[in-house]
């Protein structure tokens, strides 16, 4: 970067001592994990005679994240006060740096220091960094840094700039933080362009520049031809954006060729924390690796390294040494690994797709003919990969020319494979599937073992409390017949099944409405269960329980995401299947289930419920959905 020097001028007068330079608005440009904060930190606390105020949108309404217009307002405070302002926000276009520009005046200099770090590592501090002011880390953080790329526009004088200075590396940075610490009242810097700044080739170019249009046909494709050889197994896309257009087209066009949501559909979420936030029980994960198969570099793949922690990299180690684009390789997760233990994840399927960044070995550069092949052959890989999963399970039988398609569709080249992993260690890791998701499978296929905790057994169900109640009355109602995980596999055939269900469910309703006649209940399932084995919640509108801890465990009963029962029934005589709701309840307002308030914590809300006397909303009213000691609500 080019040598930045302080205008110190003449050496000032007694009275020139009284006055002061003009004031600094320094903008700061920058994709998260480029060290803005860290910038601002360093600044304020060693500057020596010139004041520094840091206005950052994260924490600017009173500690939590606020508005441009927060910031705006606290910048001219402060200007008027007399004092330098740093604005801490990532300002990556024109657009966001505008309305800060319109702060500069006779008095006042417009500056900008762009921290143009490469994105790789931009994106492995994001991802790596555990407290965040905007809690923007993990794989959220590494979704942002890559959907902000394509909008980035480095600043220009033209937009009104008095001096731009560029950083490209951390000794410019460092340059850069000295510059401006050491500024006394009467200093002043040179106007105009300083550093070099420098073409950006970013970690996620192959992703970005190959048509999402293109690769949804070949996901959806793909899924098409594979859902039939997956038995009762289910394929879920996944993806942090709820704007994803790749998740929106796969969606649609899935929809367009009848692809059952029993076998196939999308989710918004995190892909490391799809049980302990999203609800969902998915043992098999993709990774989109790299081709050395190695932690860090950013988005998914550092995520998913670092939640499943160092028992990942070596289980990586013992299958494959590399991955050629198209590849995939199959690594079982040990139990050890958190990913297992927090998530029920007992498999990682590393996958590499088609490389358009020249930076990187395999490079297609614009073919995107070739590109296509490759993405087809990789998603062809990741499938069979999974379908061995399967059958090492006895989850599926394997084809008459299964021996076939693996050849063709190879996981790892023979170069790439080890001496160690491979069949043995593929069976052996499916033996400690973790145990909290098939707890009421356990209890339905042999109640026996558990005759302390159920309440009533027939041939077709098995009654117990919930070992967590989510109020004062919960209980479950579980079906016993095998291959019923949850209402994703559900049919016509299974109404009578669900009928039973809904009508021993009553019957505790009657016992629980005789010993408190002041409860309400309602009976229903939820979209996407926690747990395998279909089963009826059972339970009381109070919601009255220590057991009640978080936002999902509210929302999860009292958003779209619970299917009341005899609205499942209903659906199921009529058209043969259930829709299931797959919204992230997680991100819906808490509301109460009575008044529809909104509350900003739980805490809040289960205090107002406590007291809230208004009637049930006018839905909750309609279809027998609700039960009272007077009948139907």
């Amino acid at each position: 970067m080019e040598s930045m020097e302080i205008d110190r001028g003449k050496a000032p007068s007694t009275e020139e001592e009284k006055k002061e330079g003009k004031a600094i608005v320094l903008v700061l440009v920058g994709l998260p994990g480029s060290g803005k904060s860290t910038f601002c930190d360093e600044v304020v606390k060693v500057y020596r005679r010139r004041p520094w105020v840091r206005v950052c949108q994260d924490t600017i309404n009173k500690g939590k994240a606020g508005t441009k217009i927060q910031c705006l307002s606290a910048a001219t405070n402060a200007l008027k006060e007399g004092k330098n302002v740093i604005i801490d926000r990532c300002n990556i276009n024109r657009e966001q740096r505008a309305d800060f520009l319109k702060l500069g005046s006779a008095q006042t200099e417009i500056h900008a220091v762009v921290l143009n770090l490469p994105t790789k590592l931009c994106i492995s501090r994001s991802v790596e960094r555990t407290e965040h002011e905007g809690n923007l880390y993990g794989v959220k953080a590494a979704a942002v840094v890559n959907q902000m790329l394509p909008k980035k526009e480095l600043p220009k004088l033209s937009e009104g700039f008095n001096r731009i200075t560029f950083c490209e590396n951390e000794t410019d940075v460092k340059e850069a933080i000295y510059l401006y610490a050491s500024l006394g009242p009467l200093d002043s810097l040179p106007s105009g362009r300083f550093g070099h700044n420098k073409t950006d080739t970013t970690i996620q170019l192959g992703i970005m520049k190959f048509l999402k249009k293109k690769a949804s046909d070949i996901i959806v494709e793909k899924v098409e031809e594979f859902v039939s050889r997956i038995g009762r197994a289910r394929l879920i896309l996944v993806d942090l954006s709820r704007e994803s257009k790749i998740l929106s087209l796969v969606k649609a066009k899935a929809a367009h060729r009848n692809i059952g949501r029993n076998k196939f559909f999308t989710f918004v979420g995190d892909i490391t924390q799809l049980h302990s936030q999203g609800g969902l029980y998915c043992n098999v994960i993709a990774n989109a690796a790299n081709w050395r198969l190695k932690p860090g570099g950013g988005g998914v793949n550092a995520a998913i390294f670092k939640a499943a922690g160092p028992e990942l990299e070596m289980a990586t180690n013992e299958s494959a040494d590399c991955l050629r684009p198209g590849k995939s390789v199959v690594v079982p997760l040990p139990s050890s690994s958190s990913l297992f233990a927090k998530e029920g994840v007992t498999h990682v399927i590393h996958v590499l797709g088609p490389n358009m960044n020249p930076q990187r070995p395999d490079c297609l550069k614009d073919d995107y003919v070739q590109g296509s092949k490759i993405l087809r052959e990789a998603y062809s890989s990741l499938f069979e990969g999974f379908v061995s999963i399967l059958e090492s399970q006895g989850i599926v039988t394997p084809a008459k020319d299964d021996q076939k398609a693996k050849r063709e569709g190879a996981h790892v080249s023979d170069s790439n494979k080890k001496q160690k992993g491979s069949e043995q260690s593929l069976k052996h890791g499916v033996k400690h599937w973790a145990t909290w998701f098939q707890a009421l499978y356990n209890v339905a296929m042999d109640p026996a073992k558990d005759e302390n905790i159920v309440l009533e057994k027939t041939d077709d169900v098995v009654v117990i409390n919930d070992a967590f109640p989510k109020a004062q009355k919960h209980f479950l109602v579980i079906a016993r017949l095998d291959g019923l995980d949850s209402l994703a596999d559900v049919c016509k055939e299974h109404v009578t099944l669900l009928k039973t269900m809904h009508d021993v469910g009553l019957k505790w309703v009657e016992k629980s409405l005789d010993e408190n006649k002041s409860l309400t209940f309602r009976l229903g399932y939820h979209s996407v269960p926690s747990m395998k084995q279909l089963h009826l919640h059972v339970i009381s509108q109070d919601f009255d329980s220590n057991h009640l801890k978080h936002k999902k465990h509210w929302n999860s009963f009292n958003t779209r995401f619970f299917l009341d029962s005899v609205n499942v029934i209903k659906e199921l005589e009529d058209t043969g299947s259930v829709t299931l709701i797959t919204d992230d309840f997680r991100s819906m307002e808490l509301r109460c289930n009575r008044c529809r308030s909104a509350h900003p914590n739980l805490p809040r809300l289960k205090s107002h419920v406590r007291s809230c006397k208004a009637p049930f909303p006018a839905d909750l009213l309609q279809n027998g959905r609700l039960f009272t000691s007077e009948g139907n609500a």
